[in-house]
Order: structure tokens, then sequence, then C-alpha cells
């Protein structure tokens, strides 16, 4: 299946056309740019369960910086035709308007844990990703959602609201994907300068060693 074909909801009625109708429902959340990590998931999520949604969308409220996510890597028809390769997953990719009809009134926030380490020097950035995956969770329906371990503290999180809000997706965290020099596969590595992407390898090597 080519990605011109790959079955893609922008909205939720769309979602509601294209949603499996029986068996089980795998979702991997995504801002897109996918790479090797990502894939990972989808295959996981394809072998647990009868269909895989995976969803695409560039997250605004989790950017403390308009720099930041204004330099975020936008490659949907790549991805597209990676998730095509899989066995043509649905792509769940709503726009802003869709997800944030509120205007983000209404948030999750978590007062322990995402105020520490990462949360920390990023001020709101765990209020935008828990609302997000709620509402994912909520319009997907999935009966599990796959998340890398690379993002331990998101993945603590996630599990903490799923915990405390009831809610019936069961979070199935995966091993972390590494390039061959060690650094964890991300989005944002394509950002480095060959000098940084240098360093950053060493790094990994010299952690790997601890």
């Amino acid at each position: 299946m080519s990605a011109l074909t790959l079955p893609v909801a922008r909205g939720l009625d769309e979602w509601r056309r294209l949603r499996p109708r029986h068996g089980t429902l795998g979702l991997v959340p995504t801002m897109g740019a996918l790479h090797e990590g990502h894939l990972s998931l989808v295959r996981r999520a394809l072998d647990e369960n009868d269909a895989c949604v995976v969803s695409i969308f560039v997250n605004p409220t989790q950017f403390d910086d308009p720099g930041d996510l204004a330099a975020y890597p936008a490659t949907f028809d790549d991805d597209c035709t990676l998730l095509a390769g899989l066995g043509a997953p649905i792509v769940l990719a709503p726009t802003a308007d869709v997800l944030y009809a509120d205007g983000y009134r209404v948030r999750v926030s978590e007062h322990v844990d995402a105020c520490d380490l990462e949360g920390r020097h990023r001020p709101g950035h765990f209020d935008g990703m828990l609302t997000v995956v709620l509402k994912l969770l909520n319009i997907a329906g999935a009966h599990r959602a796959y998340f890398g371990e690379k993002d331990f503290q998101q993945l603590g999180l996630v599990r903490t609201m799923v915990e405390s809000l009831f809610h019936p997706t069961r979070i199935v965290g995966c091993p972390t994907v590494r390039e061959p020099d060690g650094l964890a596969m991300s989005s944002r590595n394509r950002r480095l300068t060959p000098a940084q992407r240098h360093l950053a390898g060493r790094w990994a090597a010299l952690l790997a060693d601890v």
C-alpha cells in the first residue's frame, strides 16, 4: 500500500468511520518525524492487536518555547510512507482546532513527579503532554497504547494519569531503540549539528559504561 492510500483521519467524524469495529486496537501516539524507535512501537502494536492506529500531532501546548515548536521537524508525507511499509496502520492526524476546541481551558496537571527532572526546566510541558495524551486515548478508544522507555518520566506520568483517572487503556512501555553509537533515537537528533551529534554519541557511549 502506498502512502497516498494509507487511511488518514483528520477529524473525529473521519476517525469514527475508519475505526475498526471488531478486535483489539493498539495506539502509538507520536509527534511525527518518525524513526526506527517509533516503528518498533508500531510493529509491537501490530503484533499484539488486531489493528493499530498511529497518531501524528505536533502538540503546541507542550512547548514552552515558540521557537522550539516552529523548528520541530514536519515530515508527514515521509512518515506515512514509512507506516505504509509496515502493513498499513491507520493514521490519526487531527488539527489543533479539533483537539483544542476549548482553547486549552481544560488541562491535566500532575504536581509531584512532573515538577522534577525535565519538568523543572520546561514549565507547563507535562501539562500539555498529559492533556493531549488523554485526549488521544479518549478519541482512539484503544485497548493498549505504546510508549518508548526513552522518555521514562513521560511514561511514568502517563501511567500515573491512567491509573488515577481509571482510564481503561493499558499503557505498554517498550525498550529504547539506539543508534549504532548508543545514542537513543529521537526526532530531535536531526536538529543537531555534526559536531553536536558526534559529542552526543560520545556521551552516550560513556554513560553506557557507567
